[in-house]
Order: structure tokens, then C-alpha cells, then sequence
């Protein structure tokens, strides 16, 4: 273990040339510890830091495993395509996609594959990109020898320097046909074809991207020609490449739909990558796990757990929470503030923070660094953890969470997490602790340093006087539910009454019924995804666990008669963990043998509805009010009835 991250590469070259066995693991408890200005009282800190450290890697999950042979499509205009190919073409095999001459035109020599024509669409990922593009120019690329004939020929100086035909300020001479007669390349008559091509690599030159989502897919770059890092980047794609299977998918637990009725969407709404969707014939959302970029949102915001994030996983985070928080306070740190931020550009921040405030240090209006009370916690990506996890950190003993965001994070991550910590600090007040416990720190770049020093200055939020033991479950809901029942238990201020929680984001609830309108059909006990509401096989009722419903909705689709409505709050009362009757109603007994069969106002609306129908009329009306056998014990019975046996060929 190294302390220090200055001299990682050099540790590391030592570590090759003699053939260790272990890898070497780094820390960096300088710019995050030491440089600030209270850098003397940071040893708590550092304690902690090299704690969690120590903890053993994650274990191992399933992978994903991307081809690449180096085929590459480059889309863009030609002239400007064909000079980006030439700092390419050693790496990859190279293929063209013209968007227009541009202002450099096409060069003399035709070096590489052009295909031209309208693009239709580009999907896919690293080694899958499919290219769907449509033939639709008289002139046929592959024929062109690009001897210029036709362009000198044109009247209407209609074809440009990619040798495609503008038809529009074409005038129909035809006299680019009469010279080119010999290669045959330029074609009136030619019916337009659609192709379908693939490639391994995509590089789009054009202003506007092939994907418009902010993640976008492995093995794209939308390249601007400034940023020759990326491109250096891209160009290396060549060869065969793994990632995790960042995300575990419990179907049984989803909330998407139920029934055809459509429920939660919430990960399908926040995926920058545009890797999951509805699958709305299964009642289930899939994720292609290649568009995956891994950044755990969808778990974040998932009310009941069916996405879950697997590296790491859950419990491996809260192994390195406790891991940190307990040290800290065993090594007499107190008022323990924990910052989440990116291994990236967050890391990077921190660590200019904690060199202008080494470089500043004197200084009377000088930055002061990282306080000493301010944990900092690297994650795979700052939108994996939420709700569950925050509040175990509170249950812990932090007294503050603050997830510092960069312009690495898609814009709705933002607004996801702003919605988790709404409803979690909305808890922590309603209970009694007092002060602000959960903020985001959006920082763009070294600009904004000054902002994030004032940030990290506010002081301490109240946490509960005794602290949690409990380990986070692989289960979300579990988790949520151990932090809650901490804190409530040490509440400053124990209250029976409802905390209200708002409508976006919360995963806690309860429901309000219409009993006018209800008509205990019970069409929401088959749609609840959570087993919060059930019936009662003694009695005509509808019961409802609070603890269990995560807010999904399905209920409220589903109701026929439009009678429920969600509640978010947090039920403090002993109630919220045992079944409540919502309604309950007379039950009807069966005419003819007096079992009962319904509740008295679902037969009574029935009989109103049906009363007119000339198919129910007498003994047909009154065989609704019966039980089904007694139904066709009458059929059989009655004297009028024509029986199919009667019916004579």
C-alpha cells in the first residue's frame, strides 16, 4: 500500500521489473488529507482512507465481450473524411460515407471505399454498427474513376467534387452521361437501392451526431477535430474487449407493467445510454448490455429493487462505508462528512483543491482544501448509489452526503439525484434531526474550485446519537428499510404523524380509496408488482401493507372504477408493517343456497346495469343474484329452458 499517488507509474515499473506477485494499491491522503488548512487534525481522516483501502477488490462479475477487427466507416464530407482517413488508414480499414464535397472536395486518387447516397440509419455498438443507407444518386461510386469528364461536361455545374449529382440544379442535359460512357458510372435510370452494411468502429465528422444520447455507444466518436486524444483513443478499438455486466435484472420484482398497464419508467427515463427499453408484450424492461455504459442510475432510481447495480455490488459499498465511518470515529474523528465523487474528473478536482490550498497556504483568503472532516469516496460513478445507501451513511454516523457532479454526468442525473435527496432529507427533518444532510456539489472545472471550497466548509447536520450496525442487504428495499428503522428508533423527535414526501422520486407511500366508488373487484391485488395490497379469503376486503408499496402506480391504472390515488409519505405508526383493511363490504348471499359469492354493491350495480337488457329479463336477472352452481342447477332445472338435446337436426 502506497500512500500517495505521485509516484504511481514509477512504483509500478519497480513492481514489473521485480516480478510481484501482489499488485501495489495507492491512496492518495496528500491533496485529499494533509494539504489543507487543517491538515493537522486530518489523521482520523487518514486512518479511514487507508482502511478502506485495505478492503479486498470486489468479487468478480459476469462480462461483456466486444469484436473488433477494425472496420471502420467514417461519415462526414468527403474532402474533409478522406484527409481524417489518411491519419487512419495504417490502424484500420477505412470506409467512407460522403456527406458532400465540403471545401476541401474529394482527392484525385480514390484511396479508400466511398459509399454515398441518403444514410437511413446507424445503430448499434463496438463491432455491431449496422449502416442502412439508400443508393439514390445516378452517379454509382464504385464505377467513378474520378477523371473529372462529367464535371467539366455539366452545363449546370450540377456535380461537385464527391461526384454526386445535386438533382435539383440538375437540368437534364444528360451530357454527363455522353462522356462517361466508357466507365458507365452515371445512370438516370437506375432504380434506388437500399443497402445494409457493418462496421466495427464509426467516426462521425457531421455537425449534428448519429446518436443523440449523451452516453453514447462504444466504438462512436462524434469528433469535432480538436480533441486528437479521443481520437488517438478511438483508433486503438482494434482486437477483443471486455467490461462488466454492470447491472443485475429481477423481473419478478419490476414495476414496469402489470396486466397491460403500463407502471414505472423511471430507468428507461434516466438512461443516458438508451440501453434499456419496454418490453411491453413480456411486462418486463430489457437492457442491452452493450449500450451499457455502467453508470447505475437505473438502479438508483428503481423504487423496488429489480435493477440493481453488480459492480461493485451493494453490499460491497456498504462494506466500504461502514469500513470508513467506523474507523473515522474510532481514531476520534468526529462530525464525519462523506463526499462521493467520480474516479475521473472528480478525483482530479479534489486534487487541484488540495494543491491550491498547499500552494496557498498563509494566505489569509487562501483556499482551504479538504476539511478534515470530509471523507472523500471514489465510485465507479457518482449517480450509483441513492436513497438506501445515503441514509445508511446518516445510520452510520455521517452527519452529511454530498455527491460531487462534473460534466462527465448525463443533465438527468442531476435532476435523479436532486429528487432521491429531496425525499431523503424531507425524512431526516420530519424525524427531527436538524440542518442540511445531502447536497449536490456541481463543479465544471478548475473554475469553479473557489465554489467547492465554500461548499465543503458548512457545518456538521445532526446524526443519530447511537450508530448503526446493520450491513446493507443485497436486497434495496431490506437496506432502506434497516436505515429507516434506525433512525426512526433514535429519532430527536419521535412523531406518529405521516412525514409527506414529494411526488417525484419516492419510493415510500401510502393509498388513499374512494369506498363510493370502489367496488372491491380487486383488479389491483393482481396488479401490485410489491404484494402491498391483497384480499381476504375470509371476508370481502381489501388490504394494504404500506411498508411494501413502492409508489409504482399499477394500482391506480389498473382501477376501473378510478378509485385509488397515491400517497408518498413515510408512516411512522407501527401500522405501516402490518396489513390495514382499505375497504371492506357486506357480502351477497347467493338467493338459492345463501352462500356468499360477491359483495352486496358489486351485484346491486350489476342488477341496476342489466336490468333494461332484454337478454336479462325474469329468471335470467334472477339468476344473477345466485351463487355458479345454483346458476346452472337453475338452467338445468327450469321447464322453459330449450336444452341442446332438444335441438333435432
Amino acid at each position: 500500500m502506497v500512500a500517495c499517488t505521485q509516484e504511481s507509474r514509477l512504483f509500478n515499473e519497480l513492481a514489473d521489473q521485480a516480478n510481484l506477485s501482489i499488485p501495489i494499491r495507492f491512496v492518495n491522503i496528500r491533496e485529499t488529507g494533509g494539504w489543507s488548512r487543517d491538515g493537522a487534525q486530518a489523521s482520523p481522516k487518514m486512518a479511514a482512507l487507508l482502511a478502506a483501502a485495505h478492503l479486498p477488490e470486489p468479487d468478480p462479475v459476469a462480462m461483456v465481450t466486444y469484436k473488433s477487427a477494425g472496420r471502420a466507416l467514417i461519415v462526414g464530407e468527403l474532402g474533409a473524411a478522406e484527409q481524417v482517413a489518411e491519419l487512419l488508414g495504417d490502424a484500420l480499414d477505412v470506409t467512407l460515407f460522403t456527406q458532400g464535397a465540403g471545401n476541401l472536395g474529394a482527392a484525385q486518387d480514390r484511396r479508400y471505399p466511398v459509399l454515398g447516397g441518403q444514410l437511413q440509419t446507424l445503430t448499434g455498438w463496438l463491432g455491431a454498427f449496422e449502416l442502412v443507407w439508400l443508393q439514390n444518386n445516378p452517379i454509382d461510386l464504385d464505377l467513378c474513376t474520378r477523371c473529372n469528364a462529367c464535371l467539366a461536361a455539366c452545363p449546370a455545374d450540377a456535380i461537385g467534387l464527391d461526384y454526386q449529382i445535386d438533382l435539383k440544379a440538375c437540368d437534364a442535359n444528360r451530357a454527363c452521361v455522353k462522356v462517361c460512357k466508357v466507365a458507365g458510372a452515371i445512370d438516370f435510370n437506375r432504380t434506388p437501392q437500399s443497402h445494409t452494411d457493418t462496421f466495427d468502429l464509426v467516426l462521425d465528422l457531421r455537425a449534428a451526431p448519429a446518436f443523440s444520447q449523451h452516453a453514447k455507444p462504444q466504438g462512436y466518436l462524434h469528433w469535432d477535430g480538436r480533441d486528437m486524444k479521443a481520437l488517438l483513443a478511438w483508433r486503438e478499438l482494434v482486437g477483443e474487449f471486455e467490461k462488466p455486466k454492470f447491472f443485475n435484472y429481477r423481473q419478478k420484482l419490476c414495476a414496469h407493467s402489470r396486466n397491460d398497464k403500463l407502471g414505472c419508467t423511471a430507468c428507461i427515463d434516466v438512461c443516458s445510454a438508451s440501453a434499456i427499453s419496454s418490453d411491453f408484450k413480456r411486462q418486463q424492461i430489457k437492457v442491452n448490455p452493450n449500450l451499457c455504459v455502467g453508470c447505475g442510475t437505473c438502479s438508483t432510481v428503481c423504487p423496488t429493487g429489480a435493477m440493481g447495480f453488480a459492480y461493485p455490488r451493494a453490499s460491497d459499498q456498504g462494506v466500504r462505508l461502514k469500513t470508513l465511518l467506523a474507523t473515522y470515529q474510532r481514531s476520534g474523528g468526529k462530525d464525519a462528512a462523506l463526499l462521493l465523487h467520480s474516479q475521473g474528473a472528480g478525483a482530479r478536482l479534489l486534487g487541484d483543491l488540495g494543491r491550491a490550498a498547499q500552494l496557498e497556504k498563509g494566505q489569509k483568503d487562501g483556499t482551504h482544501g479538504v476539511p478534515a472532516r470530509v471523507l472523500p469516496l471514489a465510485l465507479w460513478h457518482t449517480s450509483s448509489t441513492g436513497l438506501e445507501l445515503w441514509l445508511t451513511a446518516i445510520a452510520y454516523g455521517a452527519t452529511n452526503v454530498w455527491v460531487l457532479l462534473t460534466d462527465e454526468e448525463a443533465p438527468q442525473y442531476a435532476v435523479a439525484l436532486r429528487e432521491q435527496m429531496t425525499v431523503a432529507q424531507d425524512i431526516l427533518t420530519g424525524l427531527g434531526y436538524s440542518g442540511e444532510h445531502f447536497r449536490l456539489l456541481q463543479v465544471r472545472d478548475a473554475r469553479d474550485l473557489a465554489a467547492l471550497d465554500r461548499d465543503l466548509q458548512v457545518p456538521a447536520a445532526q446524526a443519530p446519537a447511537r450508530h448503526a450496525g446493520f450491513a446493507v442487504q443485497a436486497d434495496k428495499r431490506a437496506t432502506l428499510e434497516l436505515a429507516l428503522d434506525h433512525l426512526i428508533s433514535h429519532a430527536p423527535k419521535p412523531s406518529q404523524v405521516p412525514i409527506a414526501l414529494p411526488v417525484s422520486g419516492s419510493p415510500l407511500g401510502g393509498l388513499a380509496i374512494n369506498k363510493d366508488t370502489c367496488t372491491l373487484c380487486l383488479s389491483c391485488v393482481n396488479a401490485c408488482p410489491a404484494g402491498a395490497l391483497a384480499d381476504n379469503a375470509q371476508a370481502p376486503q381489501l388490504r394494504f401493507i404500506e411498508k411494501n408499496c413502492v409508489q409504482c402506480g399499477l394500482c391506480v391504472t389498473t382501477c376501473p372504477e378510478k378509485a385509488l390515488s397515491l400517497m408518498p409519505q413515510l408512516n411512522l405508526a407501527a401500522q405501516r408493517n402490518n396489513f390495514a383493511v382499505l375497504n371492506e363490504m357486506q357480502p351477497y348471499a347467493c338467493v338459492r343456497c345463501g352462500k356468499p359469492f360477491g359483495t352486496l354493491k358489486a351485484i346491486e350495480g350489476m342488477l341496476a346495469k342489466l336490468a333494461g337488457h332484454s337478454m336479462f329479463q325474469g329468471a335470467a336477472l334472477e339468476r344473477l343474484k345466485m351463487c355458479g352452481d345454483c346458476r346452472v342447477i337453475d338452467i338445468y332445472s327450469a321447464d322453459n329452458e330449450i336444452k341442446i338435446t332438444d335441438i333435432k337436426s
